[in-house]
């Protein structure tokens, strides 16, 4: 197996010759479209999967979406006895899990790891920002298709999925979205569109609610997207800190538009959905009884109000716009929420979130670590205090993981890899403090159980009581399986 471990890529927006070599190298693990794309994955007959453990368990479900993707040494799989160009400068340290170590810019994570399921396997052929590859069942992901939210070929995001087989053959208002989404819609503070929570063929309707954040940073400083021709600026990010008075909105009504008037428009749209004029008829009707409800209840707006938290949690939580997004994430299941959404977003510049070409170790040291491990290990600790993390599943994931090798960059830098990469599970029918698969010794490419990133949607559908394959039908009547190829890992399950 060719393994390269560095990049000559710059550019967050094409691939280099290397990153073509790197994706005909992952073709020949059978790892292509529509091919048996977890070796050793669970291949179980249709409908067996719900025999496996936890089927059903998980009623609600936080999905954490790191943008930009984390380095895997840097973060869940450090590398130690490594050289120093691979394992980099960051340390690792022990956890609650005996032998295990993980990141010293994870501190309290590490202290509560034995709550958590660890995998260090995924690995996929598309070194790219492919959000939508990570959280659909696309089989197949390039540029253009990343960078086009309505493209035709997009398949519906896990949370819309979720709440469109959850709202089916049901009928009235509800007071809090099953596919709710938070700090601010996808992609909208930086620039150009990024593809990824779409309702994708079932169409717009089924994309999640959104919260807006419109409060500014209260810290300033200059973001380099190291991409020739956009020049660095100063950037007030919220992701670094924002004041205990700045909260989260909900898109108001049009101007004019009351109760009153409304009624009459519903009885009228619903009068035309029966002779057959609008098409897709239960996903309207479940998208009028969202506006509906959310133009006449306080719920979710209450949900979202984290003023009415106590300091001490909000802080522990951490003051910055993950850390307050995963605290009202919290509000909004306890509300009656299903799925649930909080991405860390690129803000105020192309190359940032977690797109860690530049400052690497800066960045993850003062920014991304602390941000992280702070809202992560606070919301665990705070959903089983309530007693809601048995029933609660919590899924952090990212696109790809970060190349092997350190680059020779102002402040250290890793480009994109899709070899190898990490992601981490906690609650609801996950296992408990396991590390599931091994990547190599230079943290590049699977050593045993490889995984892709649709056995984990699968699993995640299971946990939820969905069986994978399920079927949907696409914009031409096609069914397809919501769990697109992927299978049920059993390495996962408690």
């Amino acid at each position: 197996m060719l393994s390269i471990l560095g990049s000559s890529k710059r550019l967050c927006d094409g691939l280099t010759r290397r990153d073509l070599m790197h994706v005909g190298g992952l073709g020949t693990l059978g790892l292509g479209p529509w091919g048996p794309i977890a070796l050793g994955a669970d291949t179980k007959p249709l409908g067996e999967s719900s025999r496996l453990g936890g089927f059903g368990q998980a009623k609600r479900c936080i999905l954490l979406s790191l943008w930009g993707s984390p380095s895997q040494l840097d973060t869940w799989d450090p590398k130690p006895e490594a050289p120093v160009e691979i394992r980099g400068d960051i340390r690792s340290i022990n956890t609650a899990m005996p032998g295990v170590r993980i990141s010293e810019i994870f501190p309290r994570t590490a202290a509560i790891l034995n709550k958590v399921c660890v995998l260090r396997s995924l690995t996929h052929p598309y070194p790219v920002h492919g959000v939508a590859y990570a959280t659909s069942g696309v089989p197949t992901t390039d540029i253009p298709l990343e960078s086009k939210p309505r493209d035709s070929r997009h398949w519906p995001f896990i949370g819309s999925v979720v709440e469109h087989l959850a709202s089916r053959g049901k009928s009235g208002l509800v007071d809090v979205p099953g596919n709710f989404a938070l700090p601010f819609p996808f992609g909208s503070k930086r620039g150009p569109a990024r593809s990824g929570p779409f309702g994708g063929f079932l169409g717009p309707t089924a994309d999640p609610v959104w919260s807006e954040f419109r409060a500014p940073g209260t810290k300033t400083l200059e973001r380099d997207s190291n991409t020739p021709g956009i020049p660095p600026k100063m950037v007030a990010d919220p992701y670094l800190g924002i004041l205990p008075s700045d909260r989260f909105e909900l898109c108001k009504p049009v101007e004019g538009l009351t109760l009153d008037r409304m009624n009459p428009r519903l009885s009228l749209a619903r009068q035309l959905d029966g002779a057959g004029v609008i098409e897709g008829g239960e996903i309207f009707e479940r998208q009028r009884a969202m506006a509906m409800a959310l133009t006449t209840s306080g719920k979710l707006g209450d949900a979202l109000d984290v003023q009415r938290e106590p300091m001490k949690t909000r802080e522990s939580y951490g003051m910055n716009l993950f850390g307050q997004s995963c605290l009202a994430a919290r509000r909004v299941l306890e509300a009656g929420g299903k799925f649930v959404t909080v991405f860390w977003d690129e803000y105020g510049q192309v190359n940032s979130g977690w797109d860690t070409h530049v400052f690497h170790y800066p960045r993850l040291r003062d920014e991304l670590g602390p941000g992280f491990d702070n809202a992560f290990a606070s919301l665990l600790i705070d959903l089983e205090q309530r007693g809601m993390l048995d029933d609660t599943a919590v899924v952090v994931l990212s696109e790809h993981g970060r190349t092997p090798r350190m680059q020779n960059v102002r402040g250290g830098g890793r480009d994109h890899w899709s070899g190898v990469y990490s992601a981490a599970f906690a609650g609801g029918g996950f296992a408990k403090g396991r590390v599931v698969g091994r990547s190599d010794r230079q943290g590049g490419m699977p050593a045993e159980t490889p995984f892709s990133p649709k056995d984990v949607l699968a699993t995640v559908y299971h946990l939820m009581g969905i069986e994978p394959h399920t079927e949907i039908y696409d914009r031409i009547g096609r069914p397809l399986p919501v769990g697109g190829i992927g299978r049920v890992r059993a390495e996962l399950l408690a």
